[in-house]
């Protein structure tokens, strides 16, 4: 595959040649209404007497003297205003075309071939909007550097563009000014519409069991209700004889940012302890990932300790569902599911109600609380995905459009994606991948494979300790292994990027001997 051009299904890297051959296509598609233009700017009758002019003096006849030089000046003129025309054009068209080209991509990504349709109930859009060339459309160059260590879903705003307006949220000026969402509530910021869509989302999917008692608390992100899990679970553990903050442990390789977040304000309470394989045993906290990042394998908690699981990746693009978790404490987020990273919004099903009391009040006392805006737009969205399963099939109903599918898309394209990754990296000998898995998913009522929204990959060249550093030389950024507590050799690549950058990814990948 090396010298050969890969990428995503209806998706190439546009190099300069390209953009070159798009806009001798446009030329050739404007021709006919540039010559109408031409035709149209007649040159004026020739003046045989210089003009005086206000000022005194005379204004210069055109160069070249009489009606000759007059329709010289005219005709150039014309072609100017012509050329500008359709320059405009071409760059307006363009940029219908990116964004009808999202809509359309979403639109061949539902397994039940549902068309995508912008909408906007009515409301009218800002004019400029129309014109305005959507970011992930711009085109890379070629020598741009692959920022792919943080795991940004950007790959998500192509469905939600073609979704459109019903999935917009309006906040006027005079809601959600309180600091209170339900005064008697035990999580009293949580938005009561919020907690209904996602109990209504967890319903849908299948994948975890979010009634039968289960209290529901929101924040954040996962990060923040990560350590308001940490600090419940040890103030319900009795006092360490020593006098030692709790252990907290996860197998290695585990998420890189365990640590750091474990530590960060240096409680007395508990302490980054490690890889949860080589751990000796007693009380701890185990942080269970799963699917895994980095390396999207399925866990299972190995200590017999108090366990926290992290199931952000536990959704039918990535992973077969095989059924609802009911683990005591479980972690989901708005950024792995929808892909809205950016409304920093996170929830925790907690069995316990002491516990989620605790994590209520660290909640509380850090942050006094979760944005209400970002709660508001959270229940739009969930509420968009889960009404387009939950209505009639994907057809449109009564002959209306057609209802655009989150999961369908996104699987999707994340099995696009990873059948490309596979094919390069066993062309180029360079790289591994970790074995292909499958298994039945009762969301999609098929065996499906596992697409983990991270990559693992691993160097297979001779001489290359550093797998990150040797990346970095060929302009691709990703988080080396020794941050997940693994090896030098591996990397963790992003793989919900936009189309242009796993395109170029996949090019460069293929590249390398």
């Amino acid at each position: 595959m090396r010298g050969q051009r890969v990428g995503s299904a209806g998706r190439g890297f546009k190099s300069n040649r390209g953009r070159i051959l798009l806009f001798q296509l446009a030329s050739r598609h404007q021709q006919s209404r540039k010559i109408r233009l031409l035709r149209s700017c007649k040159p004026p009758v020739a003046r045989t007497k210089a003009v005086a002019m206000a000022g005194g003096g005379e204004r210069p006849r055109a160069p070249g003297g009489g009606a000759a030089g007059i329709a010289v000046w005219a005709t150039l003129l014309c072609n100017a205003a012509s050329l500008a025309y359709l320059l405009r054009s071409y760059v307006v068209d363009g940029r219908r075309r990116r964004n009808s080209g999202c809509a359309a991509a979403a639109r061949s990504s539902a397994v039940d071939d549902a068309a995508i349709q912008p909408e906007n109930d009515g409301a009218l859009l800002p004019e400029e909007e129309e014109d305005e060339a959507p970011e992930h459309a711009v085109a890379l160059s070629p020598d741009a550097v692959l920022n792919l260590e943080l795991g940004d879903p950007t790959m998500y705003e192509a469905f939600w563009r073609g979704v459109g307006a019903p999935a917009a949220t309006v906040i006027r000026g005079w809601e959600a000014t309180s600091y209170f969402s339900d005064a008697a509530a035990l999580c009293w910021f949580l938005e009561p519409g919020l907690e209904r869509e996602v109990r209504r989302l967890h319903r849908v999917v299948g994948n975890a069991a979010a009634d039968g008692g289960y209290h529901l608390v929101v924040g954040t992100g996962a990060t923040q209700l990560y350590q308001a899990a940490m600090y419940a679970l040890s103030l319900s553990s009795p006092p360490r004889r020593d006098h030692q903050p709790v252990p907290v442990v996860s197998p290695a390789p585990y998420y890189s940012s365990y640590p750091p977040q474990t530590d960060l304000q240096r409680s007395g309470l508990y302490r980054w302890a490690g890889d949860a394989n080589t751990f000796a045993g007693g009380e701890c906290i185990e942080l269970v990932c799963s699917p895994n990042n980095p390396d999207g394998a399925i866990r299972e908690a190995v200590t017999g300790g108090k366990p926290i699981h992290d199931l952000v990746y536990y959704w039918p693009q990535y992973t077969p569902i095989t059924g609802p978790a009911a683990h005591d404490i479980m972690l989901f987020t708005v950024s792995k599911a929808t892909g809205h990273a950016g409304t920093r919004l996170g929830w925790a099903l907690v069995k316990d109600r002491e516990v989620a009391r605790k994590m209520v009040y660290f909640v509380d006392r850090s942050t006094i609380g979760v944005s209400k805006e970002s709660q508001l737009r959270a229940t739009k969205i969930l509420g968009v995905v889960s009404d387009a399963y939950e209505a009639a099939p994907a057809g449109g109903g009564d002959g209306g459009a057609p209802v655009p599918r989150l999961f369908d898309f996104a699987r999707r394209r994340m099995e696009e994606r990873w059948r490309t990754l596979r094919a390069t990296v066993a062309a180029t000998g360079a790289f591994s991948l970790p074995e292909e898995t499958a298994g039945y998913c009762g969301f999609n009522k098929r065996t499906v494979t596992a697409c983990p929204a991270l990559a693992w990959l691993r160097c297979e060249k001779e001489g290359v300790e550093d797998c990150a550093k040797f990346l970095a030389g060929h302009k691709i950024v990703a988080r080396g292994g020794e941050q997940f507590g693994g090896d030098a050799r591996c990397v963790r690549i992003n793989m919900l990027d936009r189309d242009q950058v796993f395109d170029l990814l996949v090019q460069r990948l293929s590249a390398i001997d």
